[in-house]
């Protein structure tokens, strides 16, 4: 019957994408001031304290602060408004900023634990931390942590999966500065290795945290659906809506922060288009204001599950069935009066059902035998046209 698609974004859309940014844009310049600070500290201050694996932690708060550019980079771009080259927006900017994220840091843990294990393998490299590496660790692990949970609200806030990967590397930060810690604890203790080992332990846990982020992001790339929850709710608030009798083929994907929603619902046949229109659009409008990330919603409208039944799609356009009808009625009286406008066609399983609306005047003398005449006549009218199921006349 026809799709119900979204209407040009409002200004109440354009200010809550406004906000987005500048909120996102705040906590991501507050975390790279942290991790430049870190970075800089943790690698002069494993230089000092003899600490490989607060050298290791501090290139990991480097590599922090080169993702908080990639960061402020995609948020600007990523909330442009949609134009001709890209009518879905720019939100997928964010999606690829997290999958360079990822890689960023499965990098970082590859270089940090290829010379971890070397160290192992060759005592004479290992290095003997002092009490200085432990204060600069534990301070990290307290800075890393503010910054992690501060960019998480914001992030769930704005359903951001980009600022919650970067969130997620603050995180590792401050876990890889536990570990760091520990390894540091131990060396003093006596046990030299356990610095490098702990080092290992870091470059395992970025390598995991960025393989996650990497996989999660290709998966929106490709078009990956909503969680089974998120779908089946849409799926209730669809069928909550009056006059649709059933609804099939749910479509869902992802697009940045927000989800894109396509579905094909079942309305009564013989409703107008007005009617079919104004059911699909309650739908929209139903999803977008009870889910909360859907950010638009096509809606198709069948008169019939076209999954189960057989389709019409082999049979002629209103043209040629008017055509045909006009060259096999002509002997029928009362015909040469039919407009086009009080031809109906229903086109339903595979079939045509045809309505008909002839001038009462047609009924004026003898009423019974005149509609049971014209009525017959149609009716062998039907085992002529190969198409038609049922023709069904009305008077007014």
């Amino acid at each position: 019957m026809g799709h119900s698609h979204s209407h040009p974004h409002g200004h109440h859309h354009l200010d809550s994408k406004a906000m987005r940014y500048k909120e996102i844009r705040n906590v991501t310049l507050i975390g790279s001031v942290v991790d430049l600070s870190l970075g800089v500290a943790k690698i002069f201050g494993g230089i000092v304290a003899s600490s490989q694996a607060l050298i290791a932690d501090g290139v990991h708060s480097l590599s922090d602060l080169a993702t908080d550019i990639i960061v402020l980079y995609a948020a600007k771009h990523a909330h442009r408004e949609a134009d001709e080259e890209h009518p879905y927006g720019h939100g997928r900017i964010e999606t690829l900023a997290t999958v360079i994220l990822g890689v960023g840091l499965v990098a970082v843990s590859i270089g940090i634990g290829i010379d971890a294990v070397d160290r192992l393998f060759n005592v004479e490299r290992l290095l003997q931390p002092t009490i200085l590496a432990l204060y600069i660790a534990l301070a990290s692990v307290v800075a890393k942590e503010f910054i992690y949970h501060y960019s998480m609200r914001i992030a769930r806030k704005f359903r951001s999966d980009m600022l919650k990967a970067n969130a997620w590397h603050s995180r590792t930060d401050a876990i890889s500065s536990i570990i760091v810690a520990i390894g540091v604890v131990g060396s003093m203790s006596g046990l030299d290795y356990l610095d490098a080992i702990a080092a290992v332990f870091v470059a395992v846990m970025i390598a995991k945290i960025g393989w996650d982020l990497v996989f999660s992001s290709l998966r929106e790339l490709i078009d990956t659906g909503l969680d089974p929850e998120r779908v089946e709710l849409i799926r209730n608030k669809i069928n909550e809506v009056h006059g649709v009798k059933n609804l099939h083929v749910l479509r869902t994907r992802r697009m940045g922060g927000d989800a894109l929603v396509d579905v094909h619902i079942q309305v009564e046949p013989n409703l107008s288009v007005s009617e079919g229109h104004h059911i699909s659009e309650s739908v929209r409008e139903r999803v977008m204001k009870d889910v909360e990330e859907v950010s638009d919603v096509m809606v198709h409208i069948d008169p019939e599950d076209d999954e189960v039944v057989a389709p019409s799609k082999h049979l002629p356009l209103r043209q040629d069935v008017l055509k045909q009808l006009k060259a096999a009625w002509s002997g029928i009286e009362g015909t040469s009066l039919i407009r086009d406008r009080d031809i109906t066609l229903h086109y339903l399983e595979g079939k045509l059902r045809i309505d008909l609306v002839l001038p009462l005047t047609l009924l004026e003398n003898e009423p019974l035998i005149a509609r049971d005449r014209i009525a017959s006549q149609f009716d062998d009218l039907v085992g002529q046209l190969a198409d038609v199921d049922a023709i069904v006349v009305y008077y007014q």
